[in-house]
C-alpha cells in the first residue's frame, strides 16, 4: 500500500486504532494529516495531540459540535422518544466521520480520508476505460472486533476514498504496533460503543427525556404493572420490568420479557415465554447497497452488532429468515453479508 506524495486525513482520537491507523499510513509512505473531530463536551484532543507529535505529522481540530448534536445525539433521543432503538454509531459514520471529513478532503487537498475501523476494502481494476472502479466492503480479519456491520451507509463515493489500515490485522496485533511505534496510548482503556454515553443508556435517557408513566400488560392484556416511560425499554429486555407482587408470584417467578411497545396507549407489552421473541420475517426501510444486489437475494443477515449471522432472503422492503430470530427490534440496523463482503443495510421498522 506504498504510496509516496499521496495525502491522507486520519481521523485521529486519541486511542489505540486511530493512532495506530495513522502510524502505518505514515510507514506505508503517506503524507499524513491527523485531525481529531470534537463531537461532545467530554472529548479531549490532548492525547491525540500527543499522538500526532510522537508521529511527527501535522495535526487539526474540527469543532463539529453543533453538527454532532444536531444529527446524531438528537436524531437518538427522537428515536428513542417514539419507541425505537436506534444506533447512532451507523449514522454518525455516514453524517459525521465519513460525511463531514469526506468535505476536508477538498479543503485540505488529500487523496483520501482514514480511521482505525477494523474493516477491509477490495478495490477492483476496471476491465475497460468505460467501466468505473468498484470498492467492495468487506469484514476485518479480527473476527471479534469487525466493524463493517456499522459502516453499511457508506457509499462508493466515500469508500473510493477511504483506508481501513487496521483491516488486515487483529487487536492483540494492533496493541503489539502500537508498542512498536511507541506510541503513547498503551495504558489508554477502550472506548465506549456510544462515545457520547459515559455511564449507561438509561442514565442519559433520563437526563434528557422526561418520565412518561403508563400500564404494563402481558400477552392475555391484563395490567401488571407500571412503566416510567417506553424509551426505558427495549424489545427482549429482561431487566428493570417493575411487576405487581400479585402478578409475579404467578408461575413460579419466570422472569418477564418486553415484546412490544405501543406508544398510542403508552403500553409495555411483556410476556414470560421467551418463545414469543422469535419472528421470521421483518420489514425494512432507508436501504443502502454498497454492491449491486438483484432481488430478491440469498443473504446471510445481522440485526445486531453482536448478533449472530442469519441465512435470509431480502426483497425491496422485506427480510425473511430460514429461521426464527430473537428480538428484532426496530430502530436497530439489519445489514446483509455474502461471504466476507458487506452488500448494504436498512433500518429495521
Amino acid at each position: 500500500m506504498k504510496k509516496k506524495n499521496k495525502k491522507a486525513i486520519v481521523a485521529i482520537s486519541g486511542g489505540i486504532d486511530s493512532s495506530v491507523s495513522a502510524a502505518l499510513l505514515k510507514r506505508a509512505g503517506f503524507d499524513v494529516i491527523g485531525l481529531f473531530m470534537k463531537l461532545w463536551s467530554n472529548f479531549d484532543q490532548r492525547q491525540a495531540r500527543r499522538v500526532a507529535k510522537r508521529l511527527g505529522i501535522s495535526f487539526y481540530v474540527l469543532d463539529l459540535q453543533k453538527e454532532f448534536k444536531k444529527k446524531i445525539v438528537d436524531y437518538f433521543l427522537a428515536e428513542y422518544r417514539t419507541g425505537r432503538t436506534p444506533n447512532p454509531c451507523v449514522v454518525c459514520n455516514k453524517e459525521i466521520k465519513f460525511g463531514l471529513l469526506f468535505k476536508k478532503i477538498l479543503s485540505l487537498n488529500a487523496d483520501y480520508i482514514a480511521t482505525g475501523h477494523y474493516a477491509r476494502l477490495r478495490r477492483e481494476i476496471p476491465n475497460s476505460k468505460h467501466q468505473i472502479p468498484n470498492c467492495r466492503l468487506l469484514k476485518g480479519k479480527d473476527k471479534n472486533k469487525d466493524q463493517s456491520y456499522f459502516l453499511w451507509k457508506l457509499n462508493q463515493k466515500i469508500l473510493k476514498k477511504t483506508l481501513f489500515p487496521n483491516g488486515d490485522y487483529t487487536k492483540a496485533e494492533i496493541r503489539k504496533l502500537a508498542k512498536k511505534f511507541n506510541l503513547p496510548i498503551l495504558n489508554i482503556p477502550e472506548s465506549q460503543e456510544i462515545c457520547f454515553i459515559q455511564t449507561t443508556t438509561a442514565d442519559f435517557l433520563k437526563k434528557y427525556l422526561k418520565s412518561k408513566p403508563g400500564n404494563i400488560i402481558n400477552t392475555n392484556g391484563a395490567i401488571i404493572g407500571k412503566h416510567q416511560g417506553l424509551w426505558f425499554y427495549t424489545i427482549g429486555q429482561r431487566k428493570g420490568i417493575s411487576v405487581l407482587a400479585k402478578a409475579s408470584a404467578d408461575k413460579g417467578f419466570l422472569p418477564y420479557y418486553v415484546l412490544d411497545k405501543d406508544t398510542k396507549k403508552n403500553t409495555l407489552i411483556v410476556t414470560k415465554n421467551e418463545k414469543d421473541l422469535y419472528k421470521k420475517e421483518l420489514i425494512i426501510k432507508d436501504v443502502n447497497w454498497i454492491s449491486k444486489v438483484r432481488l430478491p437475494s440469498k443473504v446471510m443477515a445481522k440485526i445486531r452488532y453482536r448478533h449472530k449471522l442469519a441465512s435470509a432472503v431480502v426483497n425491496k422492503n422485506k427480510v425473511v429468515f430460514l429461521k426464527a430470530q430473537r428480538a428484532i427490534t426496530p430502530g436497530q440496523s439489519i445489514v446483509f453479508y455474502k461471504g466476507q463482503e458487506l452488500l448494504g443495510g436498512g433500518i429495521i421498522t
